[in-house]
């Protein structure tokens, strides 16, 4: 069983940006955590494809929240690759599939109103983006604790930047997956834009219950794998 982080490189909104998406190898299995931004199924195949694995083996998708980096290309995924399961939260596996309008997208709406006229495109522009999102049935609902992969990931539940956020704990590898619950920035874990927090005080909880499971290996989505020097 190993980990493989697939470094996303591209340019949004004018900037250029990596996310981290990561691949889990388990029994010549693959299963995929994220998906990125919408159009981005190419960019993650081509990174899948160069460590020599075959799309056919893609077994399994986990969406650690409903953001439109992390679900956008989902539906492309599902589509190109029927047979693979999606994996979420109870909570966020609403959303996914559309039977309840998500948190991120109803926050969006209310932060529109207060926005600057320097902001408002931007605000208006990011509605539109989560509006286009296509909706995906979830397979498989997760809750805190749970097992799988054939028991060997333990579903964390890590709220706070959306109310049913999970991250994943593998301890044979000594490893998490964040998510969005811990970002890597200047070679320390934090919380991810805590000004777009659905609960602060959540995410902030949810970063140190990650924290005190001393991992030897955290893997971010935003600002890629951080190894703890303990």
């Amino acid at each position: 069983m190993k980990i493989i982080e697939l470094p996303i490189h591209y340019e949004f909104n004018g900037q250029k940006d990596t996310i981290y998406p990561t691949l889990i190898i388990m029994n010549n299995e693959l299963t995929l955590v994220d998906t990125g931004h919408k159009n981005f199924l190419p960019l993650i195949t081509n990174e899948i494809l160069k460590y020599g694995y075959q799309m056919e083996q893609l077994k399994n998708i986990i969406i650690t929240h409903y953001d439109n980096d992390h679900i956008g290309s989902l539906y492309d995924f599902k589509k190109e690759y029927p047979w693979v399961k999606i994996i979420a939260s109870e909570k966020e596996s609403k959303y996914i599939s559309g039977e309840v309008k998500s948190e991120r997208l109803a926050q969006a709406e209310a932060l529109l109103e207060n926005m600057s006229a320097e902001e408002i495109d931007f605000g208006k522009c990011f509605i539109q983006q989560l509006k286009s999102l296509k909706h995906v049935p979830v397979d498989q609902t997760v809750r805190d604790g749970d097992l799988i992969l054939d028991d060997q990931c333990r579903v964390i539940a890590t709220p706070g930047h959306t109310s049913g956020h999970i991250s994943l704990y593998i301890p044979s590898l000594n490893s998490v997956i964040t998510g969005d619950a811990a970002v890597k920035e200047k070679a320390e874990l934090v919380v991810a834009n805590p000004q777009f927090c659905l609960n602060l005080e959540k995410a902030e909880k949810s970063l140190a219950k990650l924290k005190d499971l001393q991992a030897k290996n955290y893997y971010c989505y935003h600002g890629g794998k951080y190894v703890s020097s303990s």
